[in-house]
Formats: C-alpha cells, sequence, structure tokens
C-alpha cells in the first residue's frame, strides 16, 4: 500500500507539472495527510510513512516551511526539482505547458 501511495503522489506532481493549461485548470490539490511523511532518498526513490507524535519536536528541529507559491516537478533526469515563484499566468494557465 505504501508504494501505491507514492506512486500516486508523484504521479500528480509530474501531472501537474506537465499538464495541458485545461487539465491545470481542473487540477485538484494533493491529499496530503497530517500524520504522513514523504521522502525523497539519495537513490532518487519516494517513500511515505506514517508519522507519530512523540517525537514531533525532533522532526521540526532544521525543518523549514514550504513556500507558498511552490512548484514540484520530475525533470527529464528524473530528478526531482522544486521552483519558487510564479508557475500560473494571469488567467490560470499553466505558464510552462506544452503549448508554451
Amino acid at each position: 500500500m505504501k508504494g501505491f501511495l507514492t506512486k500516486t503522489f508523484w504521479a500528480a506532481a509530474v501531472l501537474g507539472a506537465f499538464a495541458a493549461p485545461t487539465l491545470a485548470q481542473s487540477a485538484t490539490p494533493w491529499e496530503l495527510k497530517s500524520d504522513m511523511g514523504y521522502a525523497y532518498d539519495k537513490e532518487g526513490k519516494t517513500f511515505s510513512y506514517k508519522m507519530g507524535t512523540s517525537n514531533a519536536g525532533e522532526l521540526l528541529k532544521g525543518a523549514k516551511k514550504v513556500p507558498r507559491g511552490t512548484l514540484f516537478f520530475i525533470g527529464q533526469n528524473g530528478q526531482l526539482y522544486m521552483r519558487s515563484g510564479p508557475y500560473l499566468e494571469g488567467d490560470g494557465k499553466f505558464k510552462f505547458g506544452p503549448d508554451q
């Protein structure tokens, strides 16, 4: 089940990054859960973990908030990237769609 959720999570990220403008307008938000952790390891594999609360303080040490307006995407080389800044046109269409 963990593998399925992870693949679904990254499939949504890839679709969001490469979707046609019409798809981007009807895109749905990721369903990240507050009791789950999502990881991208050194080998490029993705994982999801059930989180506990007993060591939440330790988890937050060194953590950074993701700024609003951040786009995550998988590059052609398979590497995960993030881009802060505008990724939508003024009319709400995805700025980096296939016809751009």
